[in-house]
């Protein structure tokens, strides 16, 4: 079971990030993160099984190659990824790799508050809701800072 967010969505940013072939693809997005906040950023695919973290927000920037991804559980949306897109992900956002092309590369990146946790269980689910709720508001948008679309649409409860 994936409880998901009680009241903030998945946010997908579509072909966002300008890739420019002379630059590392990952690097540009590890860079406008770190500047916007979002930190200890990882180079990887997704995992694909289905997991949460239910004490820390999320984002996915892709860097390389396609991906089908599933957000919100077993029950959930496949939404395509492609290299430039972004995917902000609520704690609490159950998602997982279906397919991914051989070159797919990812980015993830974490907001300054929080502590990384990976939940798979329908035994952690019940101490999860209580947890997720308890996530804070990021202050940026990890793609458009401190005035980014994210802060409207995650408005503050």
């Amino acid at each position: 079971m994936v409880p998901n967010h009680p009241f903030w969505p998945l946010v997908v940013y579509r072909g966002v990030v300008r890739l420019p072939e002379e630059f590392d693809p990952a690097a540009v997005l590890e860079e406008l993160f770190e500047v916007n906040g979002w930190g200890d950023s990882w180079r990887n695919g997704i995992y694909d099984y289905v997991h949460y973290h239910s004490r820390i927000h999320e984002v996915l920037g892709v860097a390389a190659g396609t991906a089908k991804v599933r957000f919100g559980g077993k029950k959930g949306r496949t939404l395509s990824l492609k290299a430039g897109d972004v995917a902000v992900l609520p704690a609490g956002t159950g998602h997982q790799c279906l397919s991914a092309s051989d070159d797919f590369l990812v980015v993830g990146a974490y907001p300054p508050f929080g502590t990384y946790d990976e939940c798979t269980t329908a035994q952690e689910h019940d101490g999860a809701l209580a947890t997720i709720r308890k996530v804070g508001r990021p202050r940026k948008d990890p793609v458009y800072g401190s005035k980014g679309p994210l802060l409207q649409i995650w408005k503050k409860t």
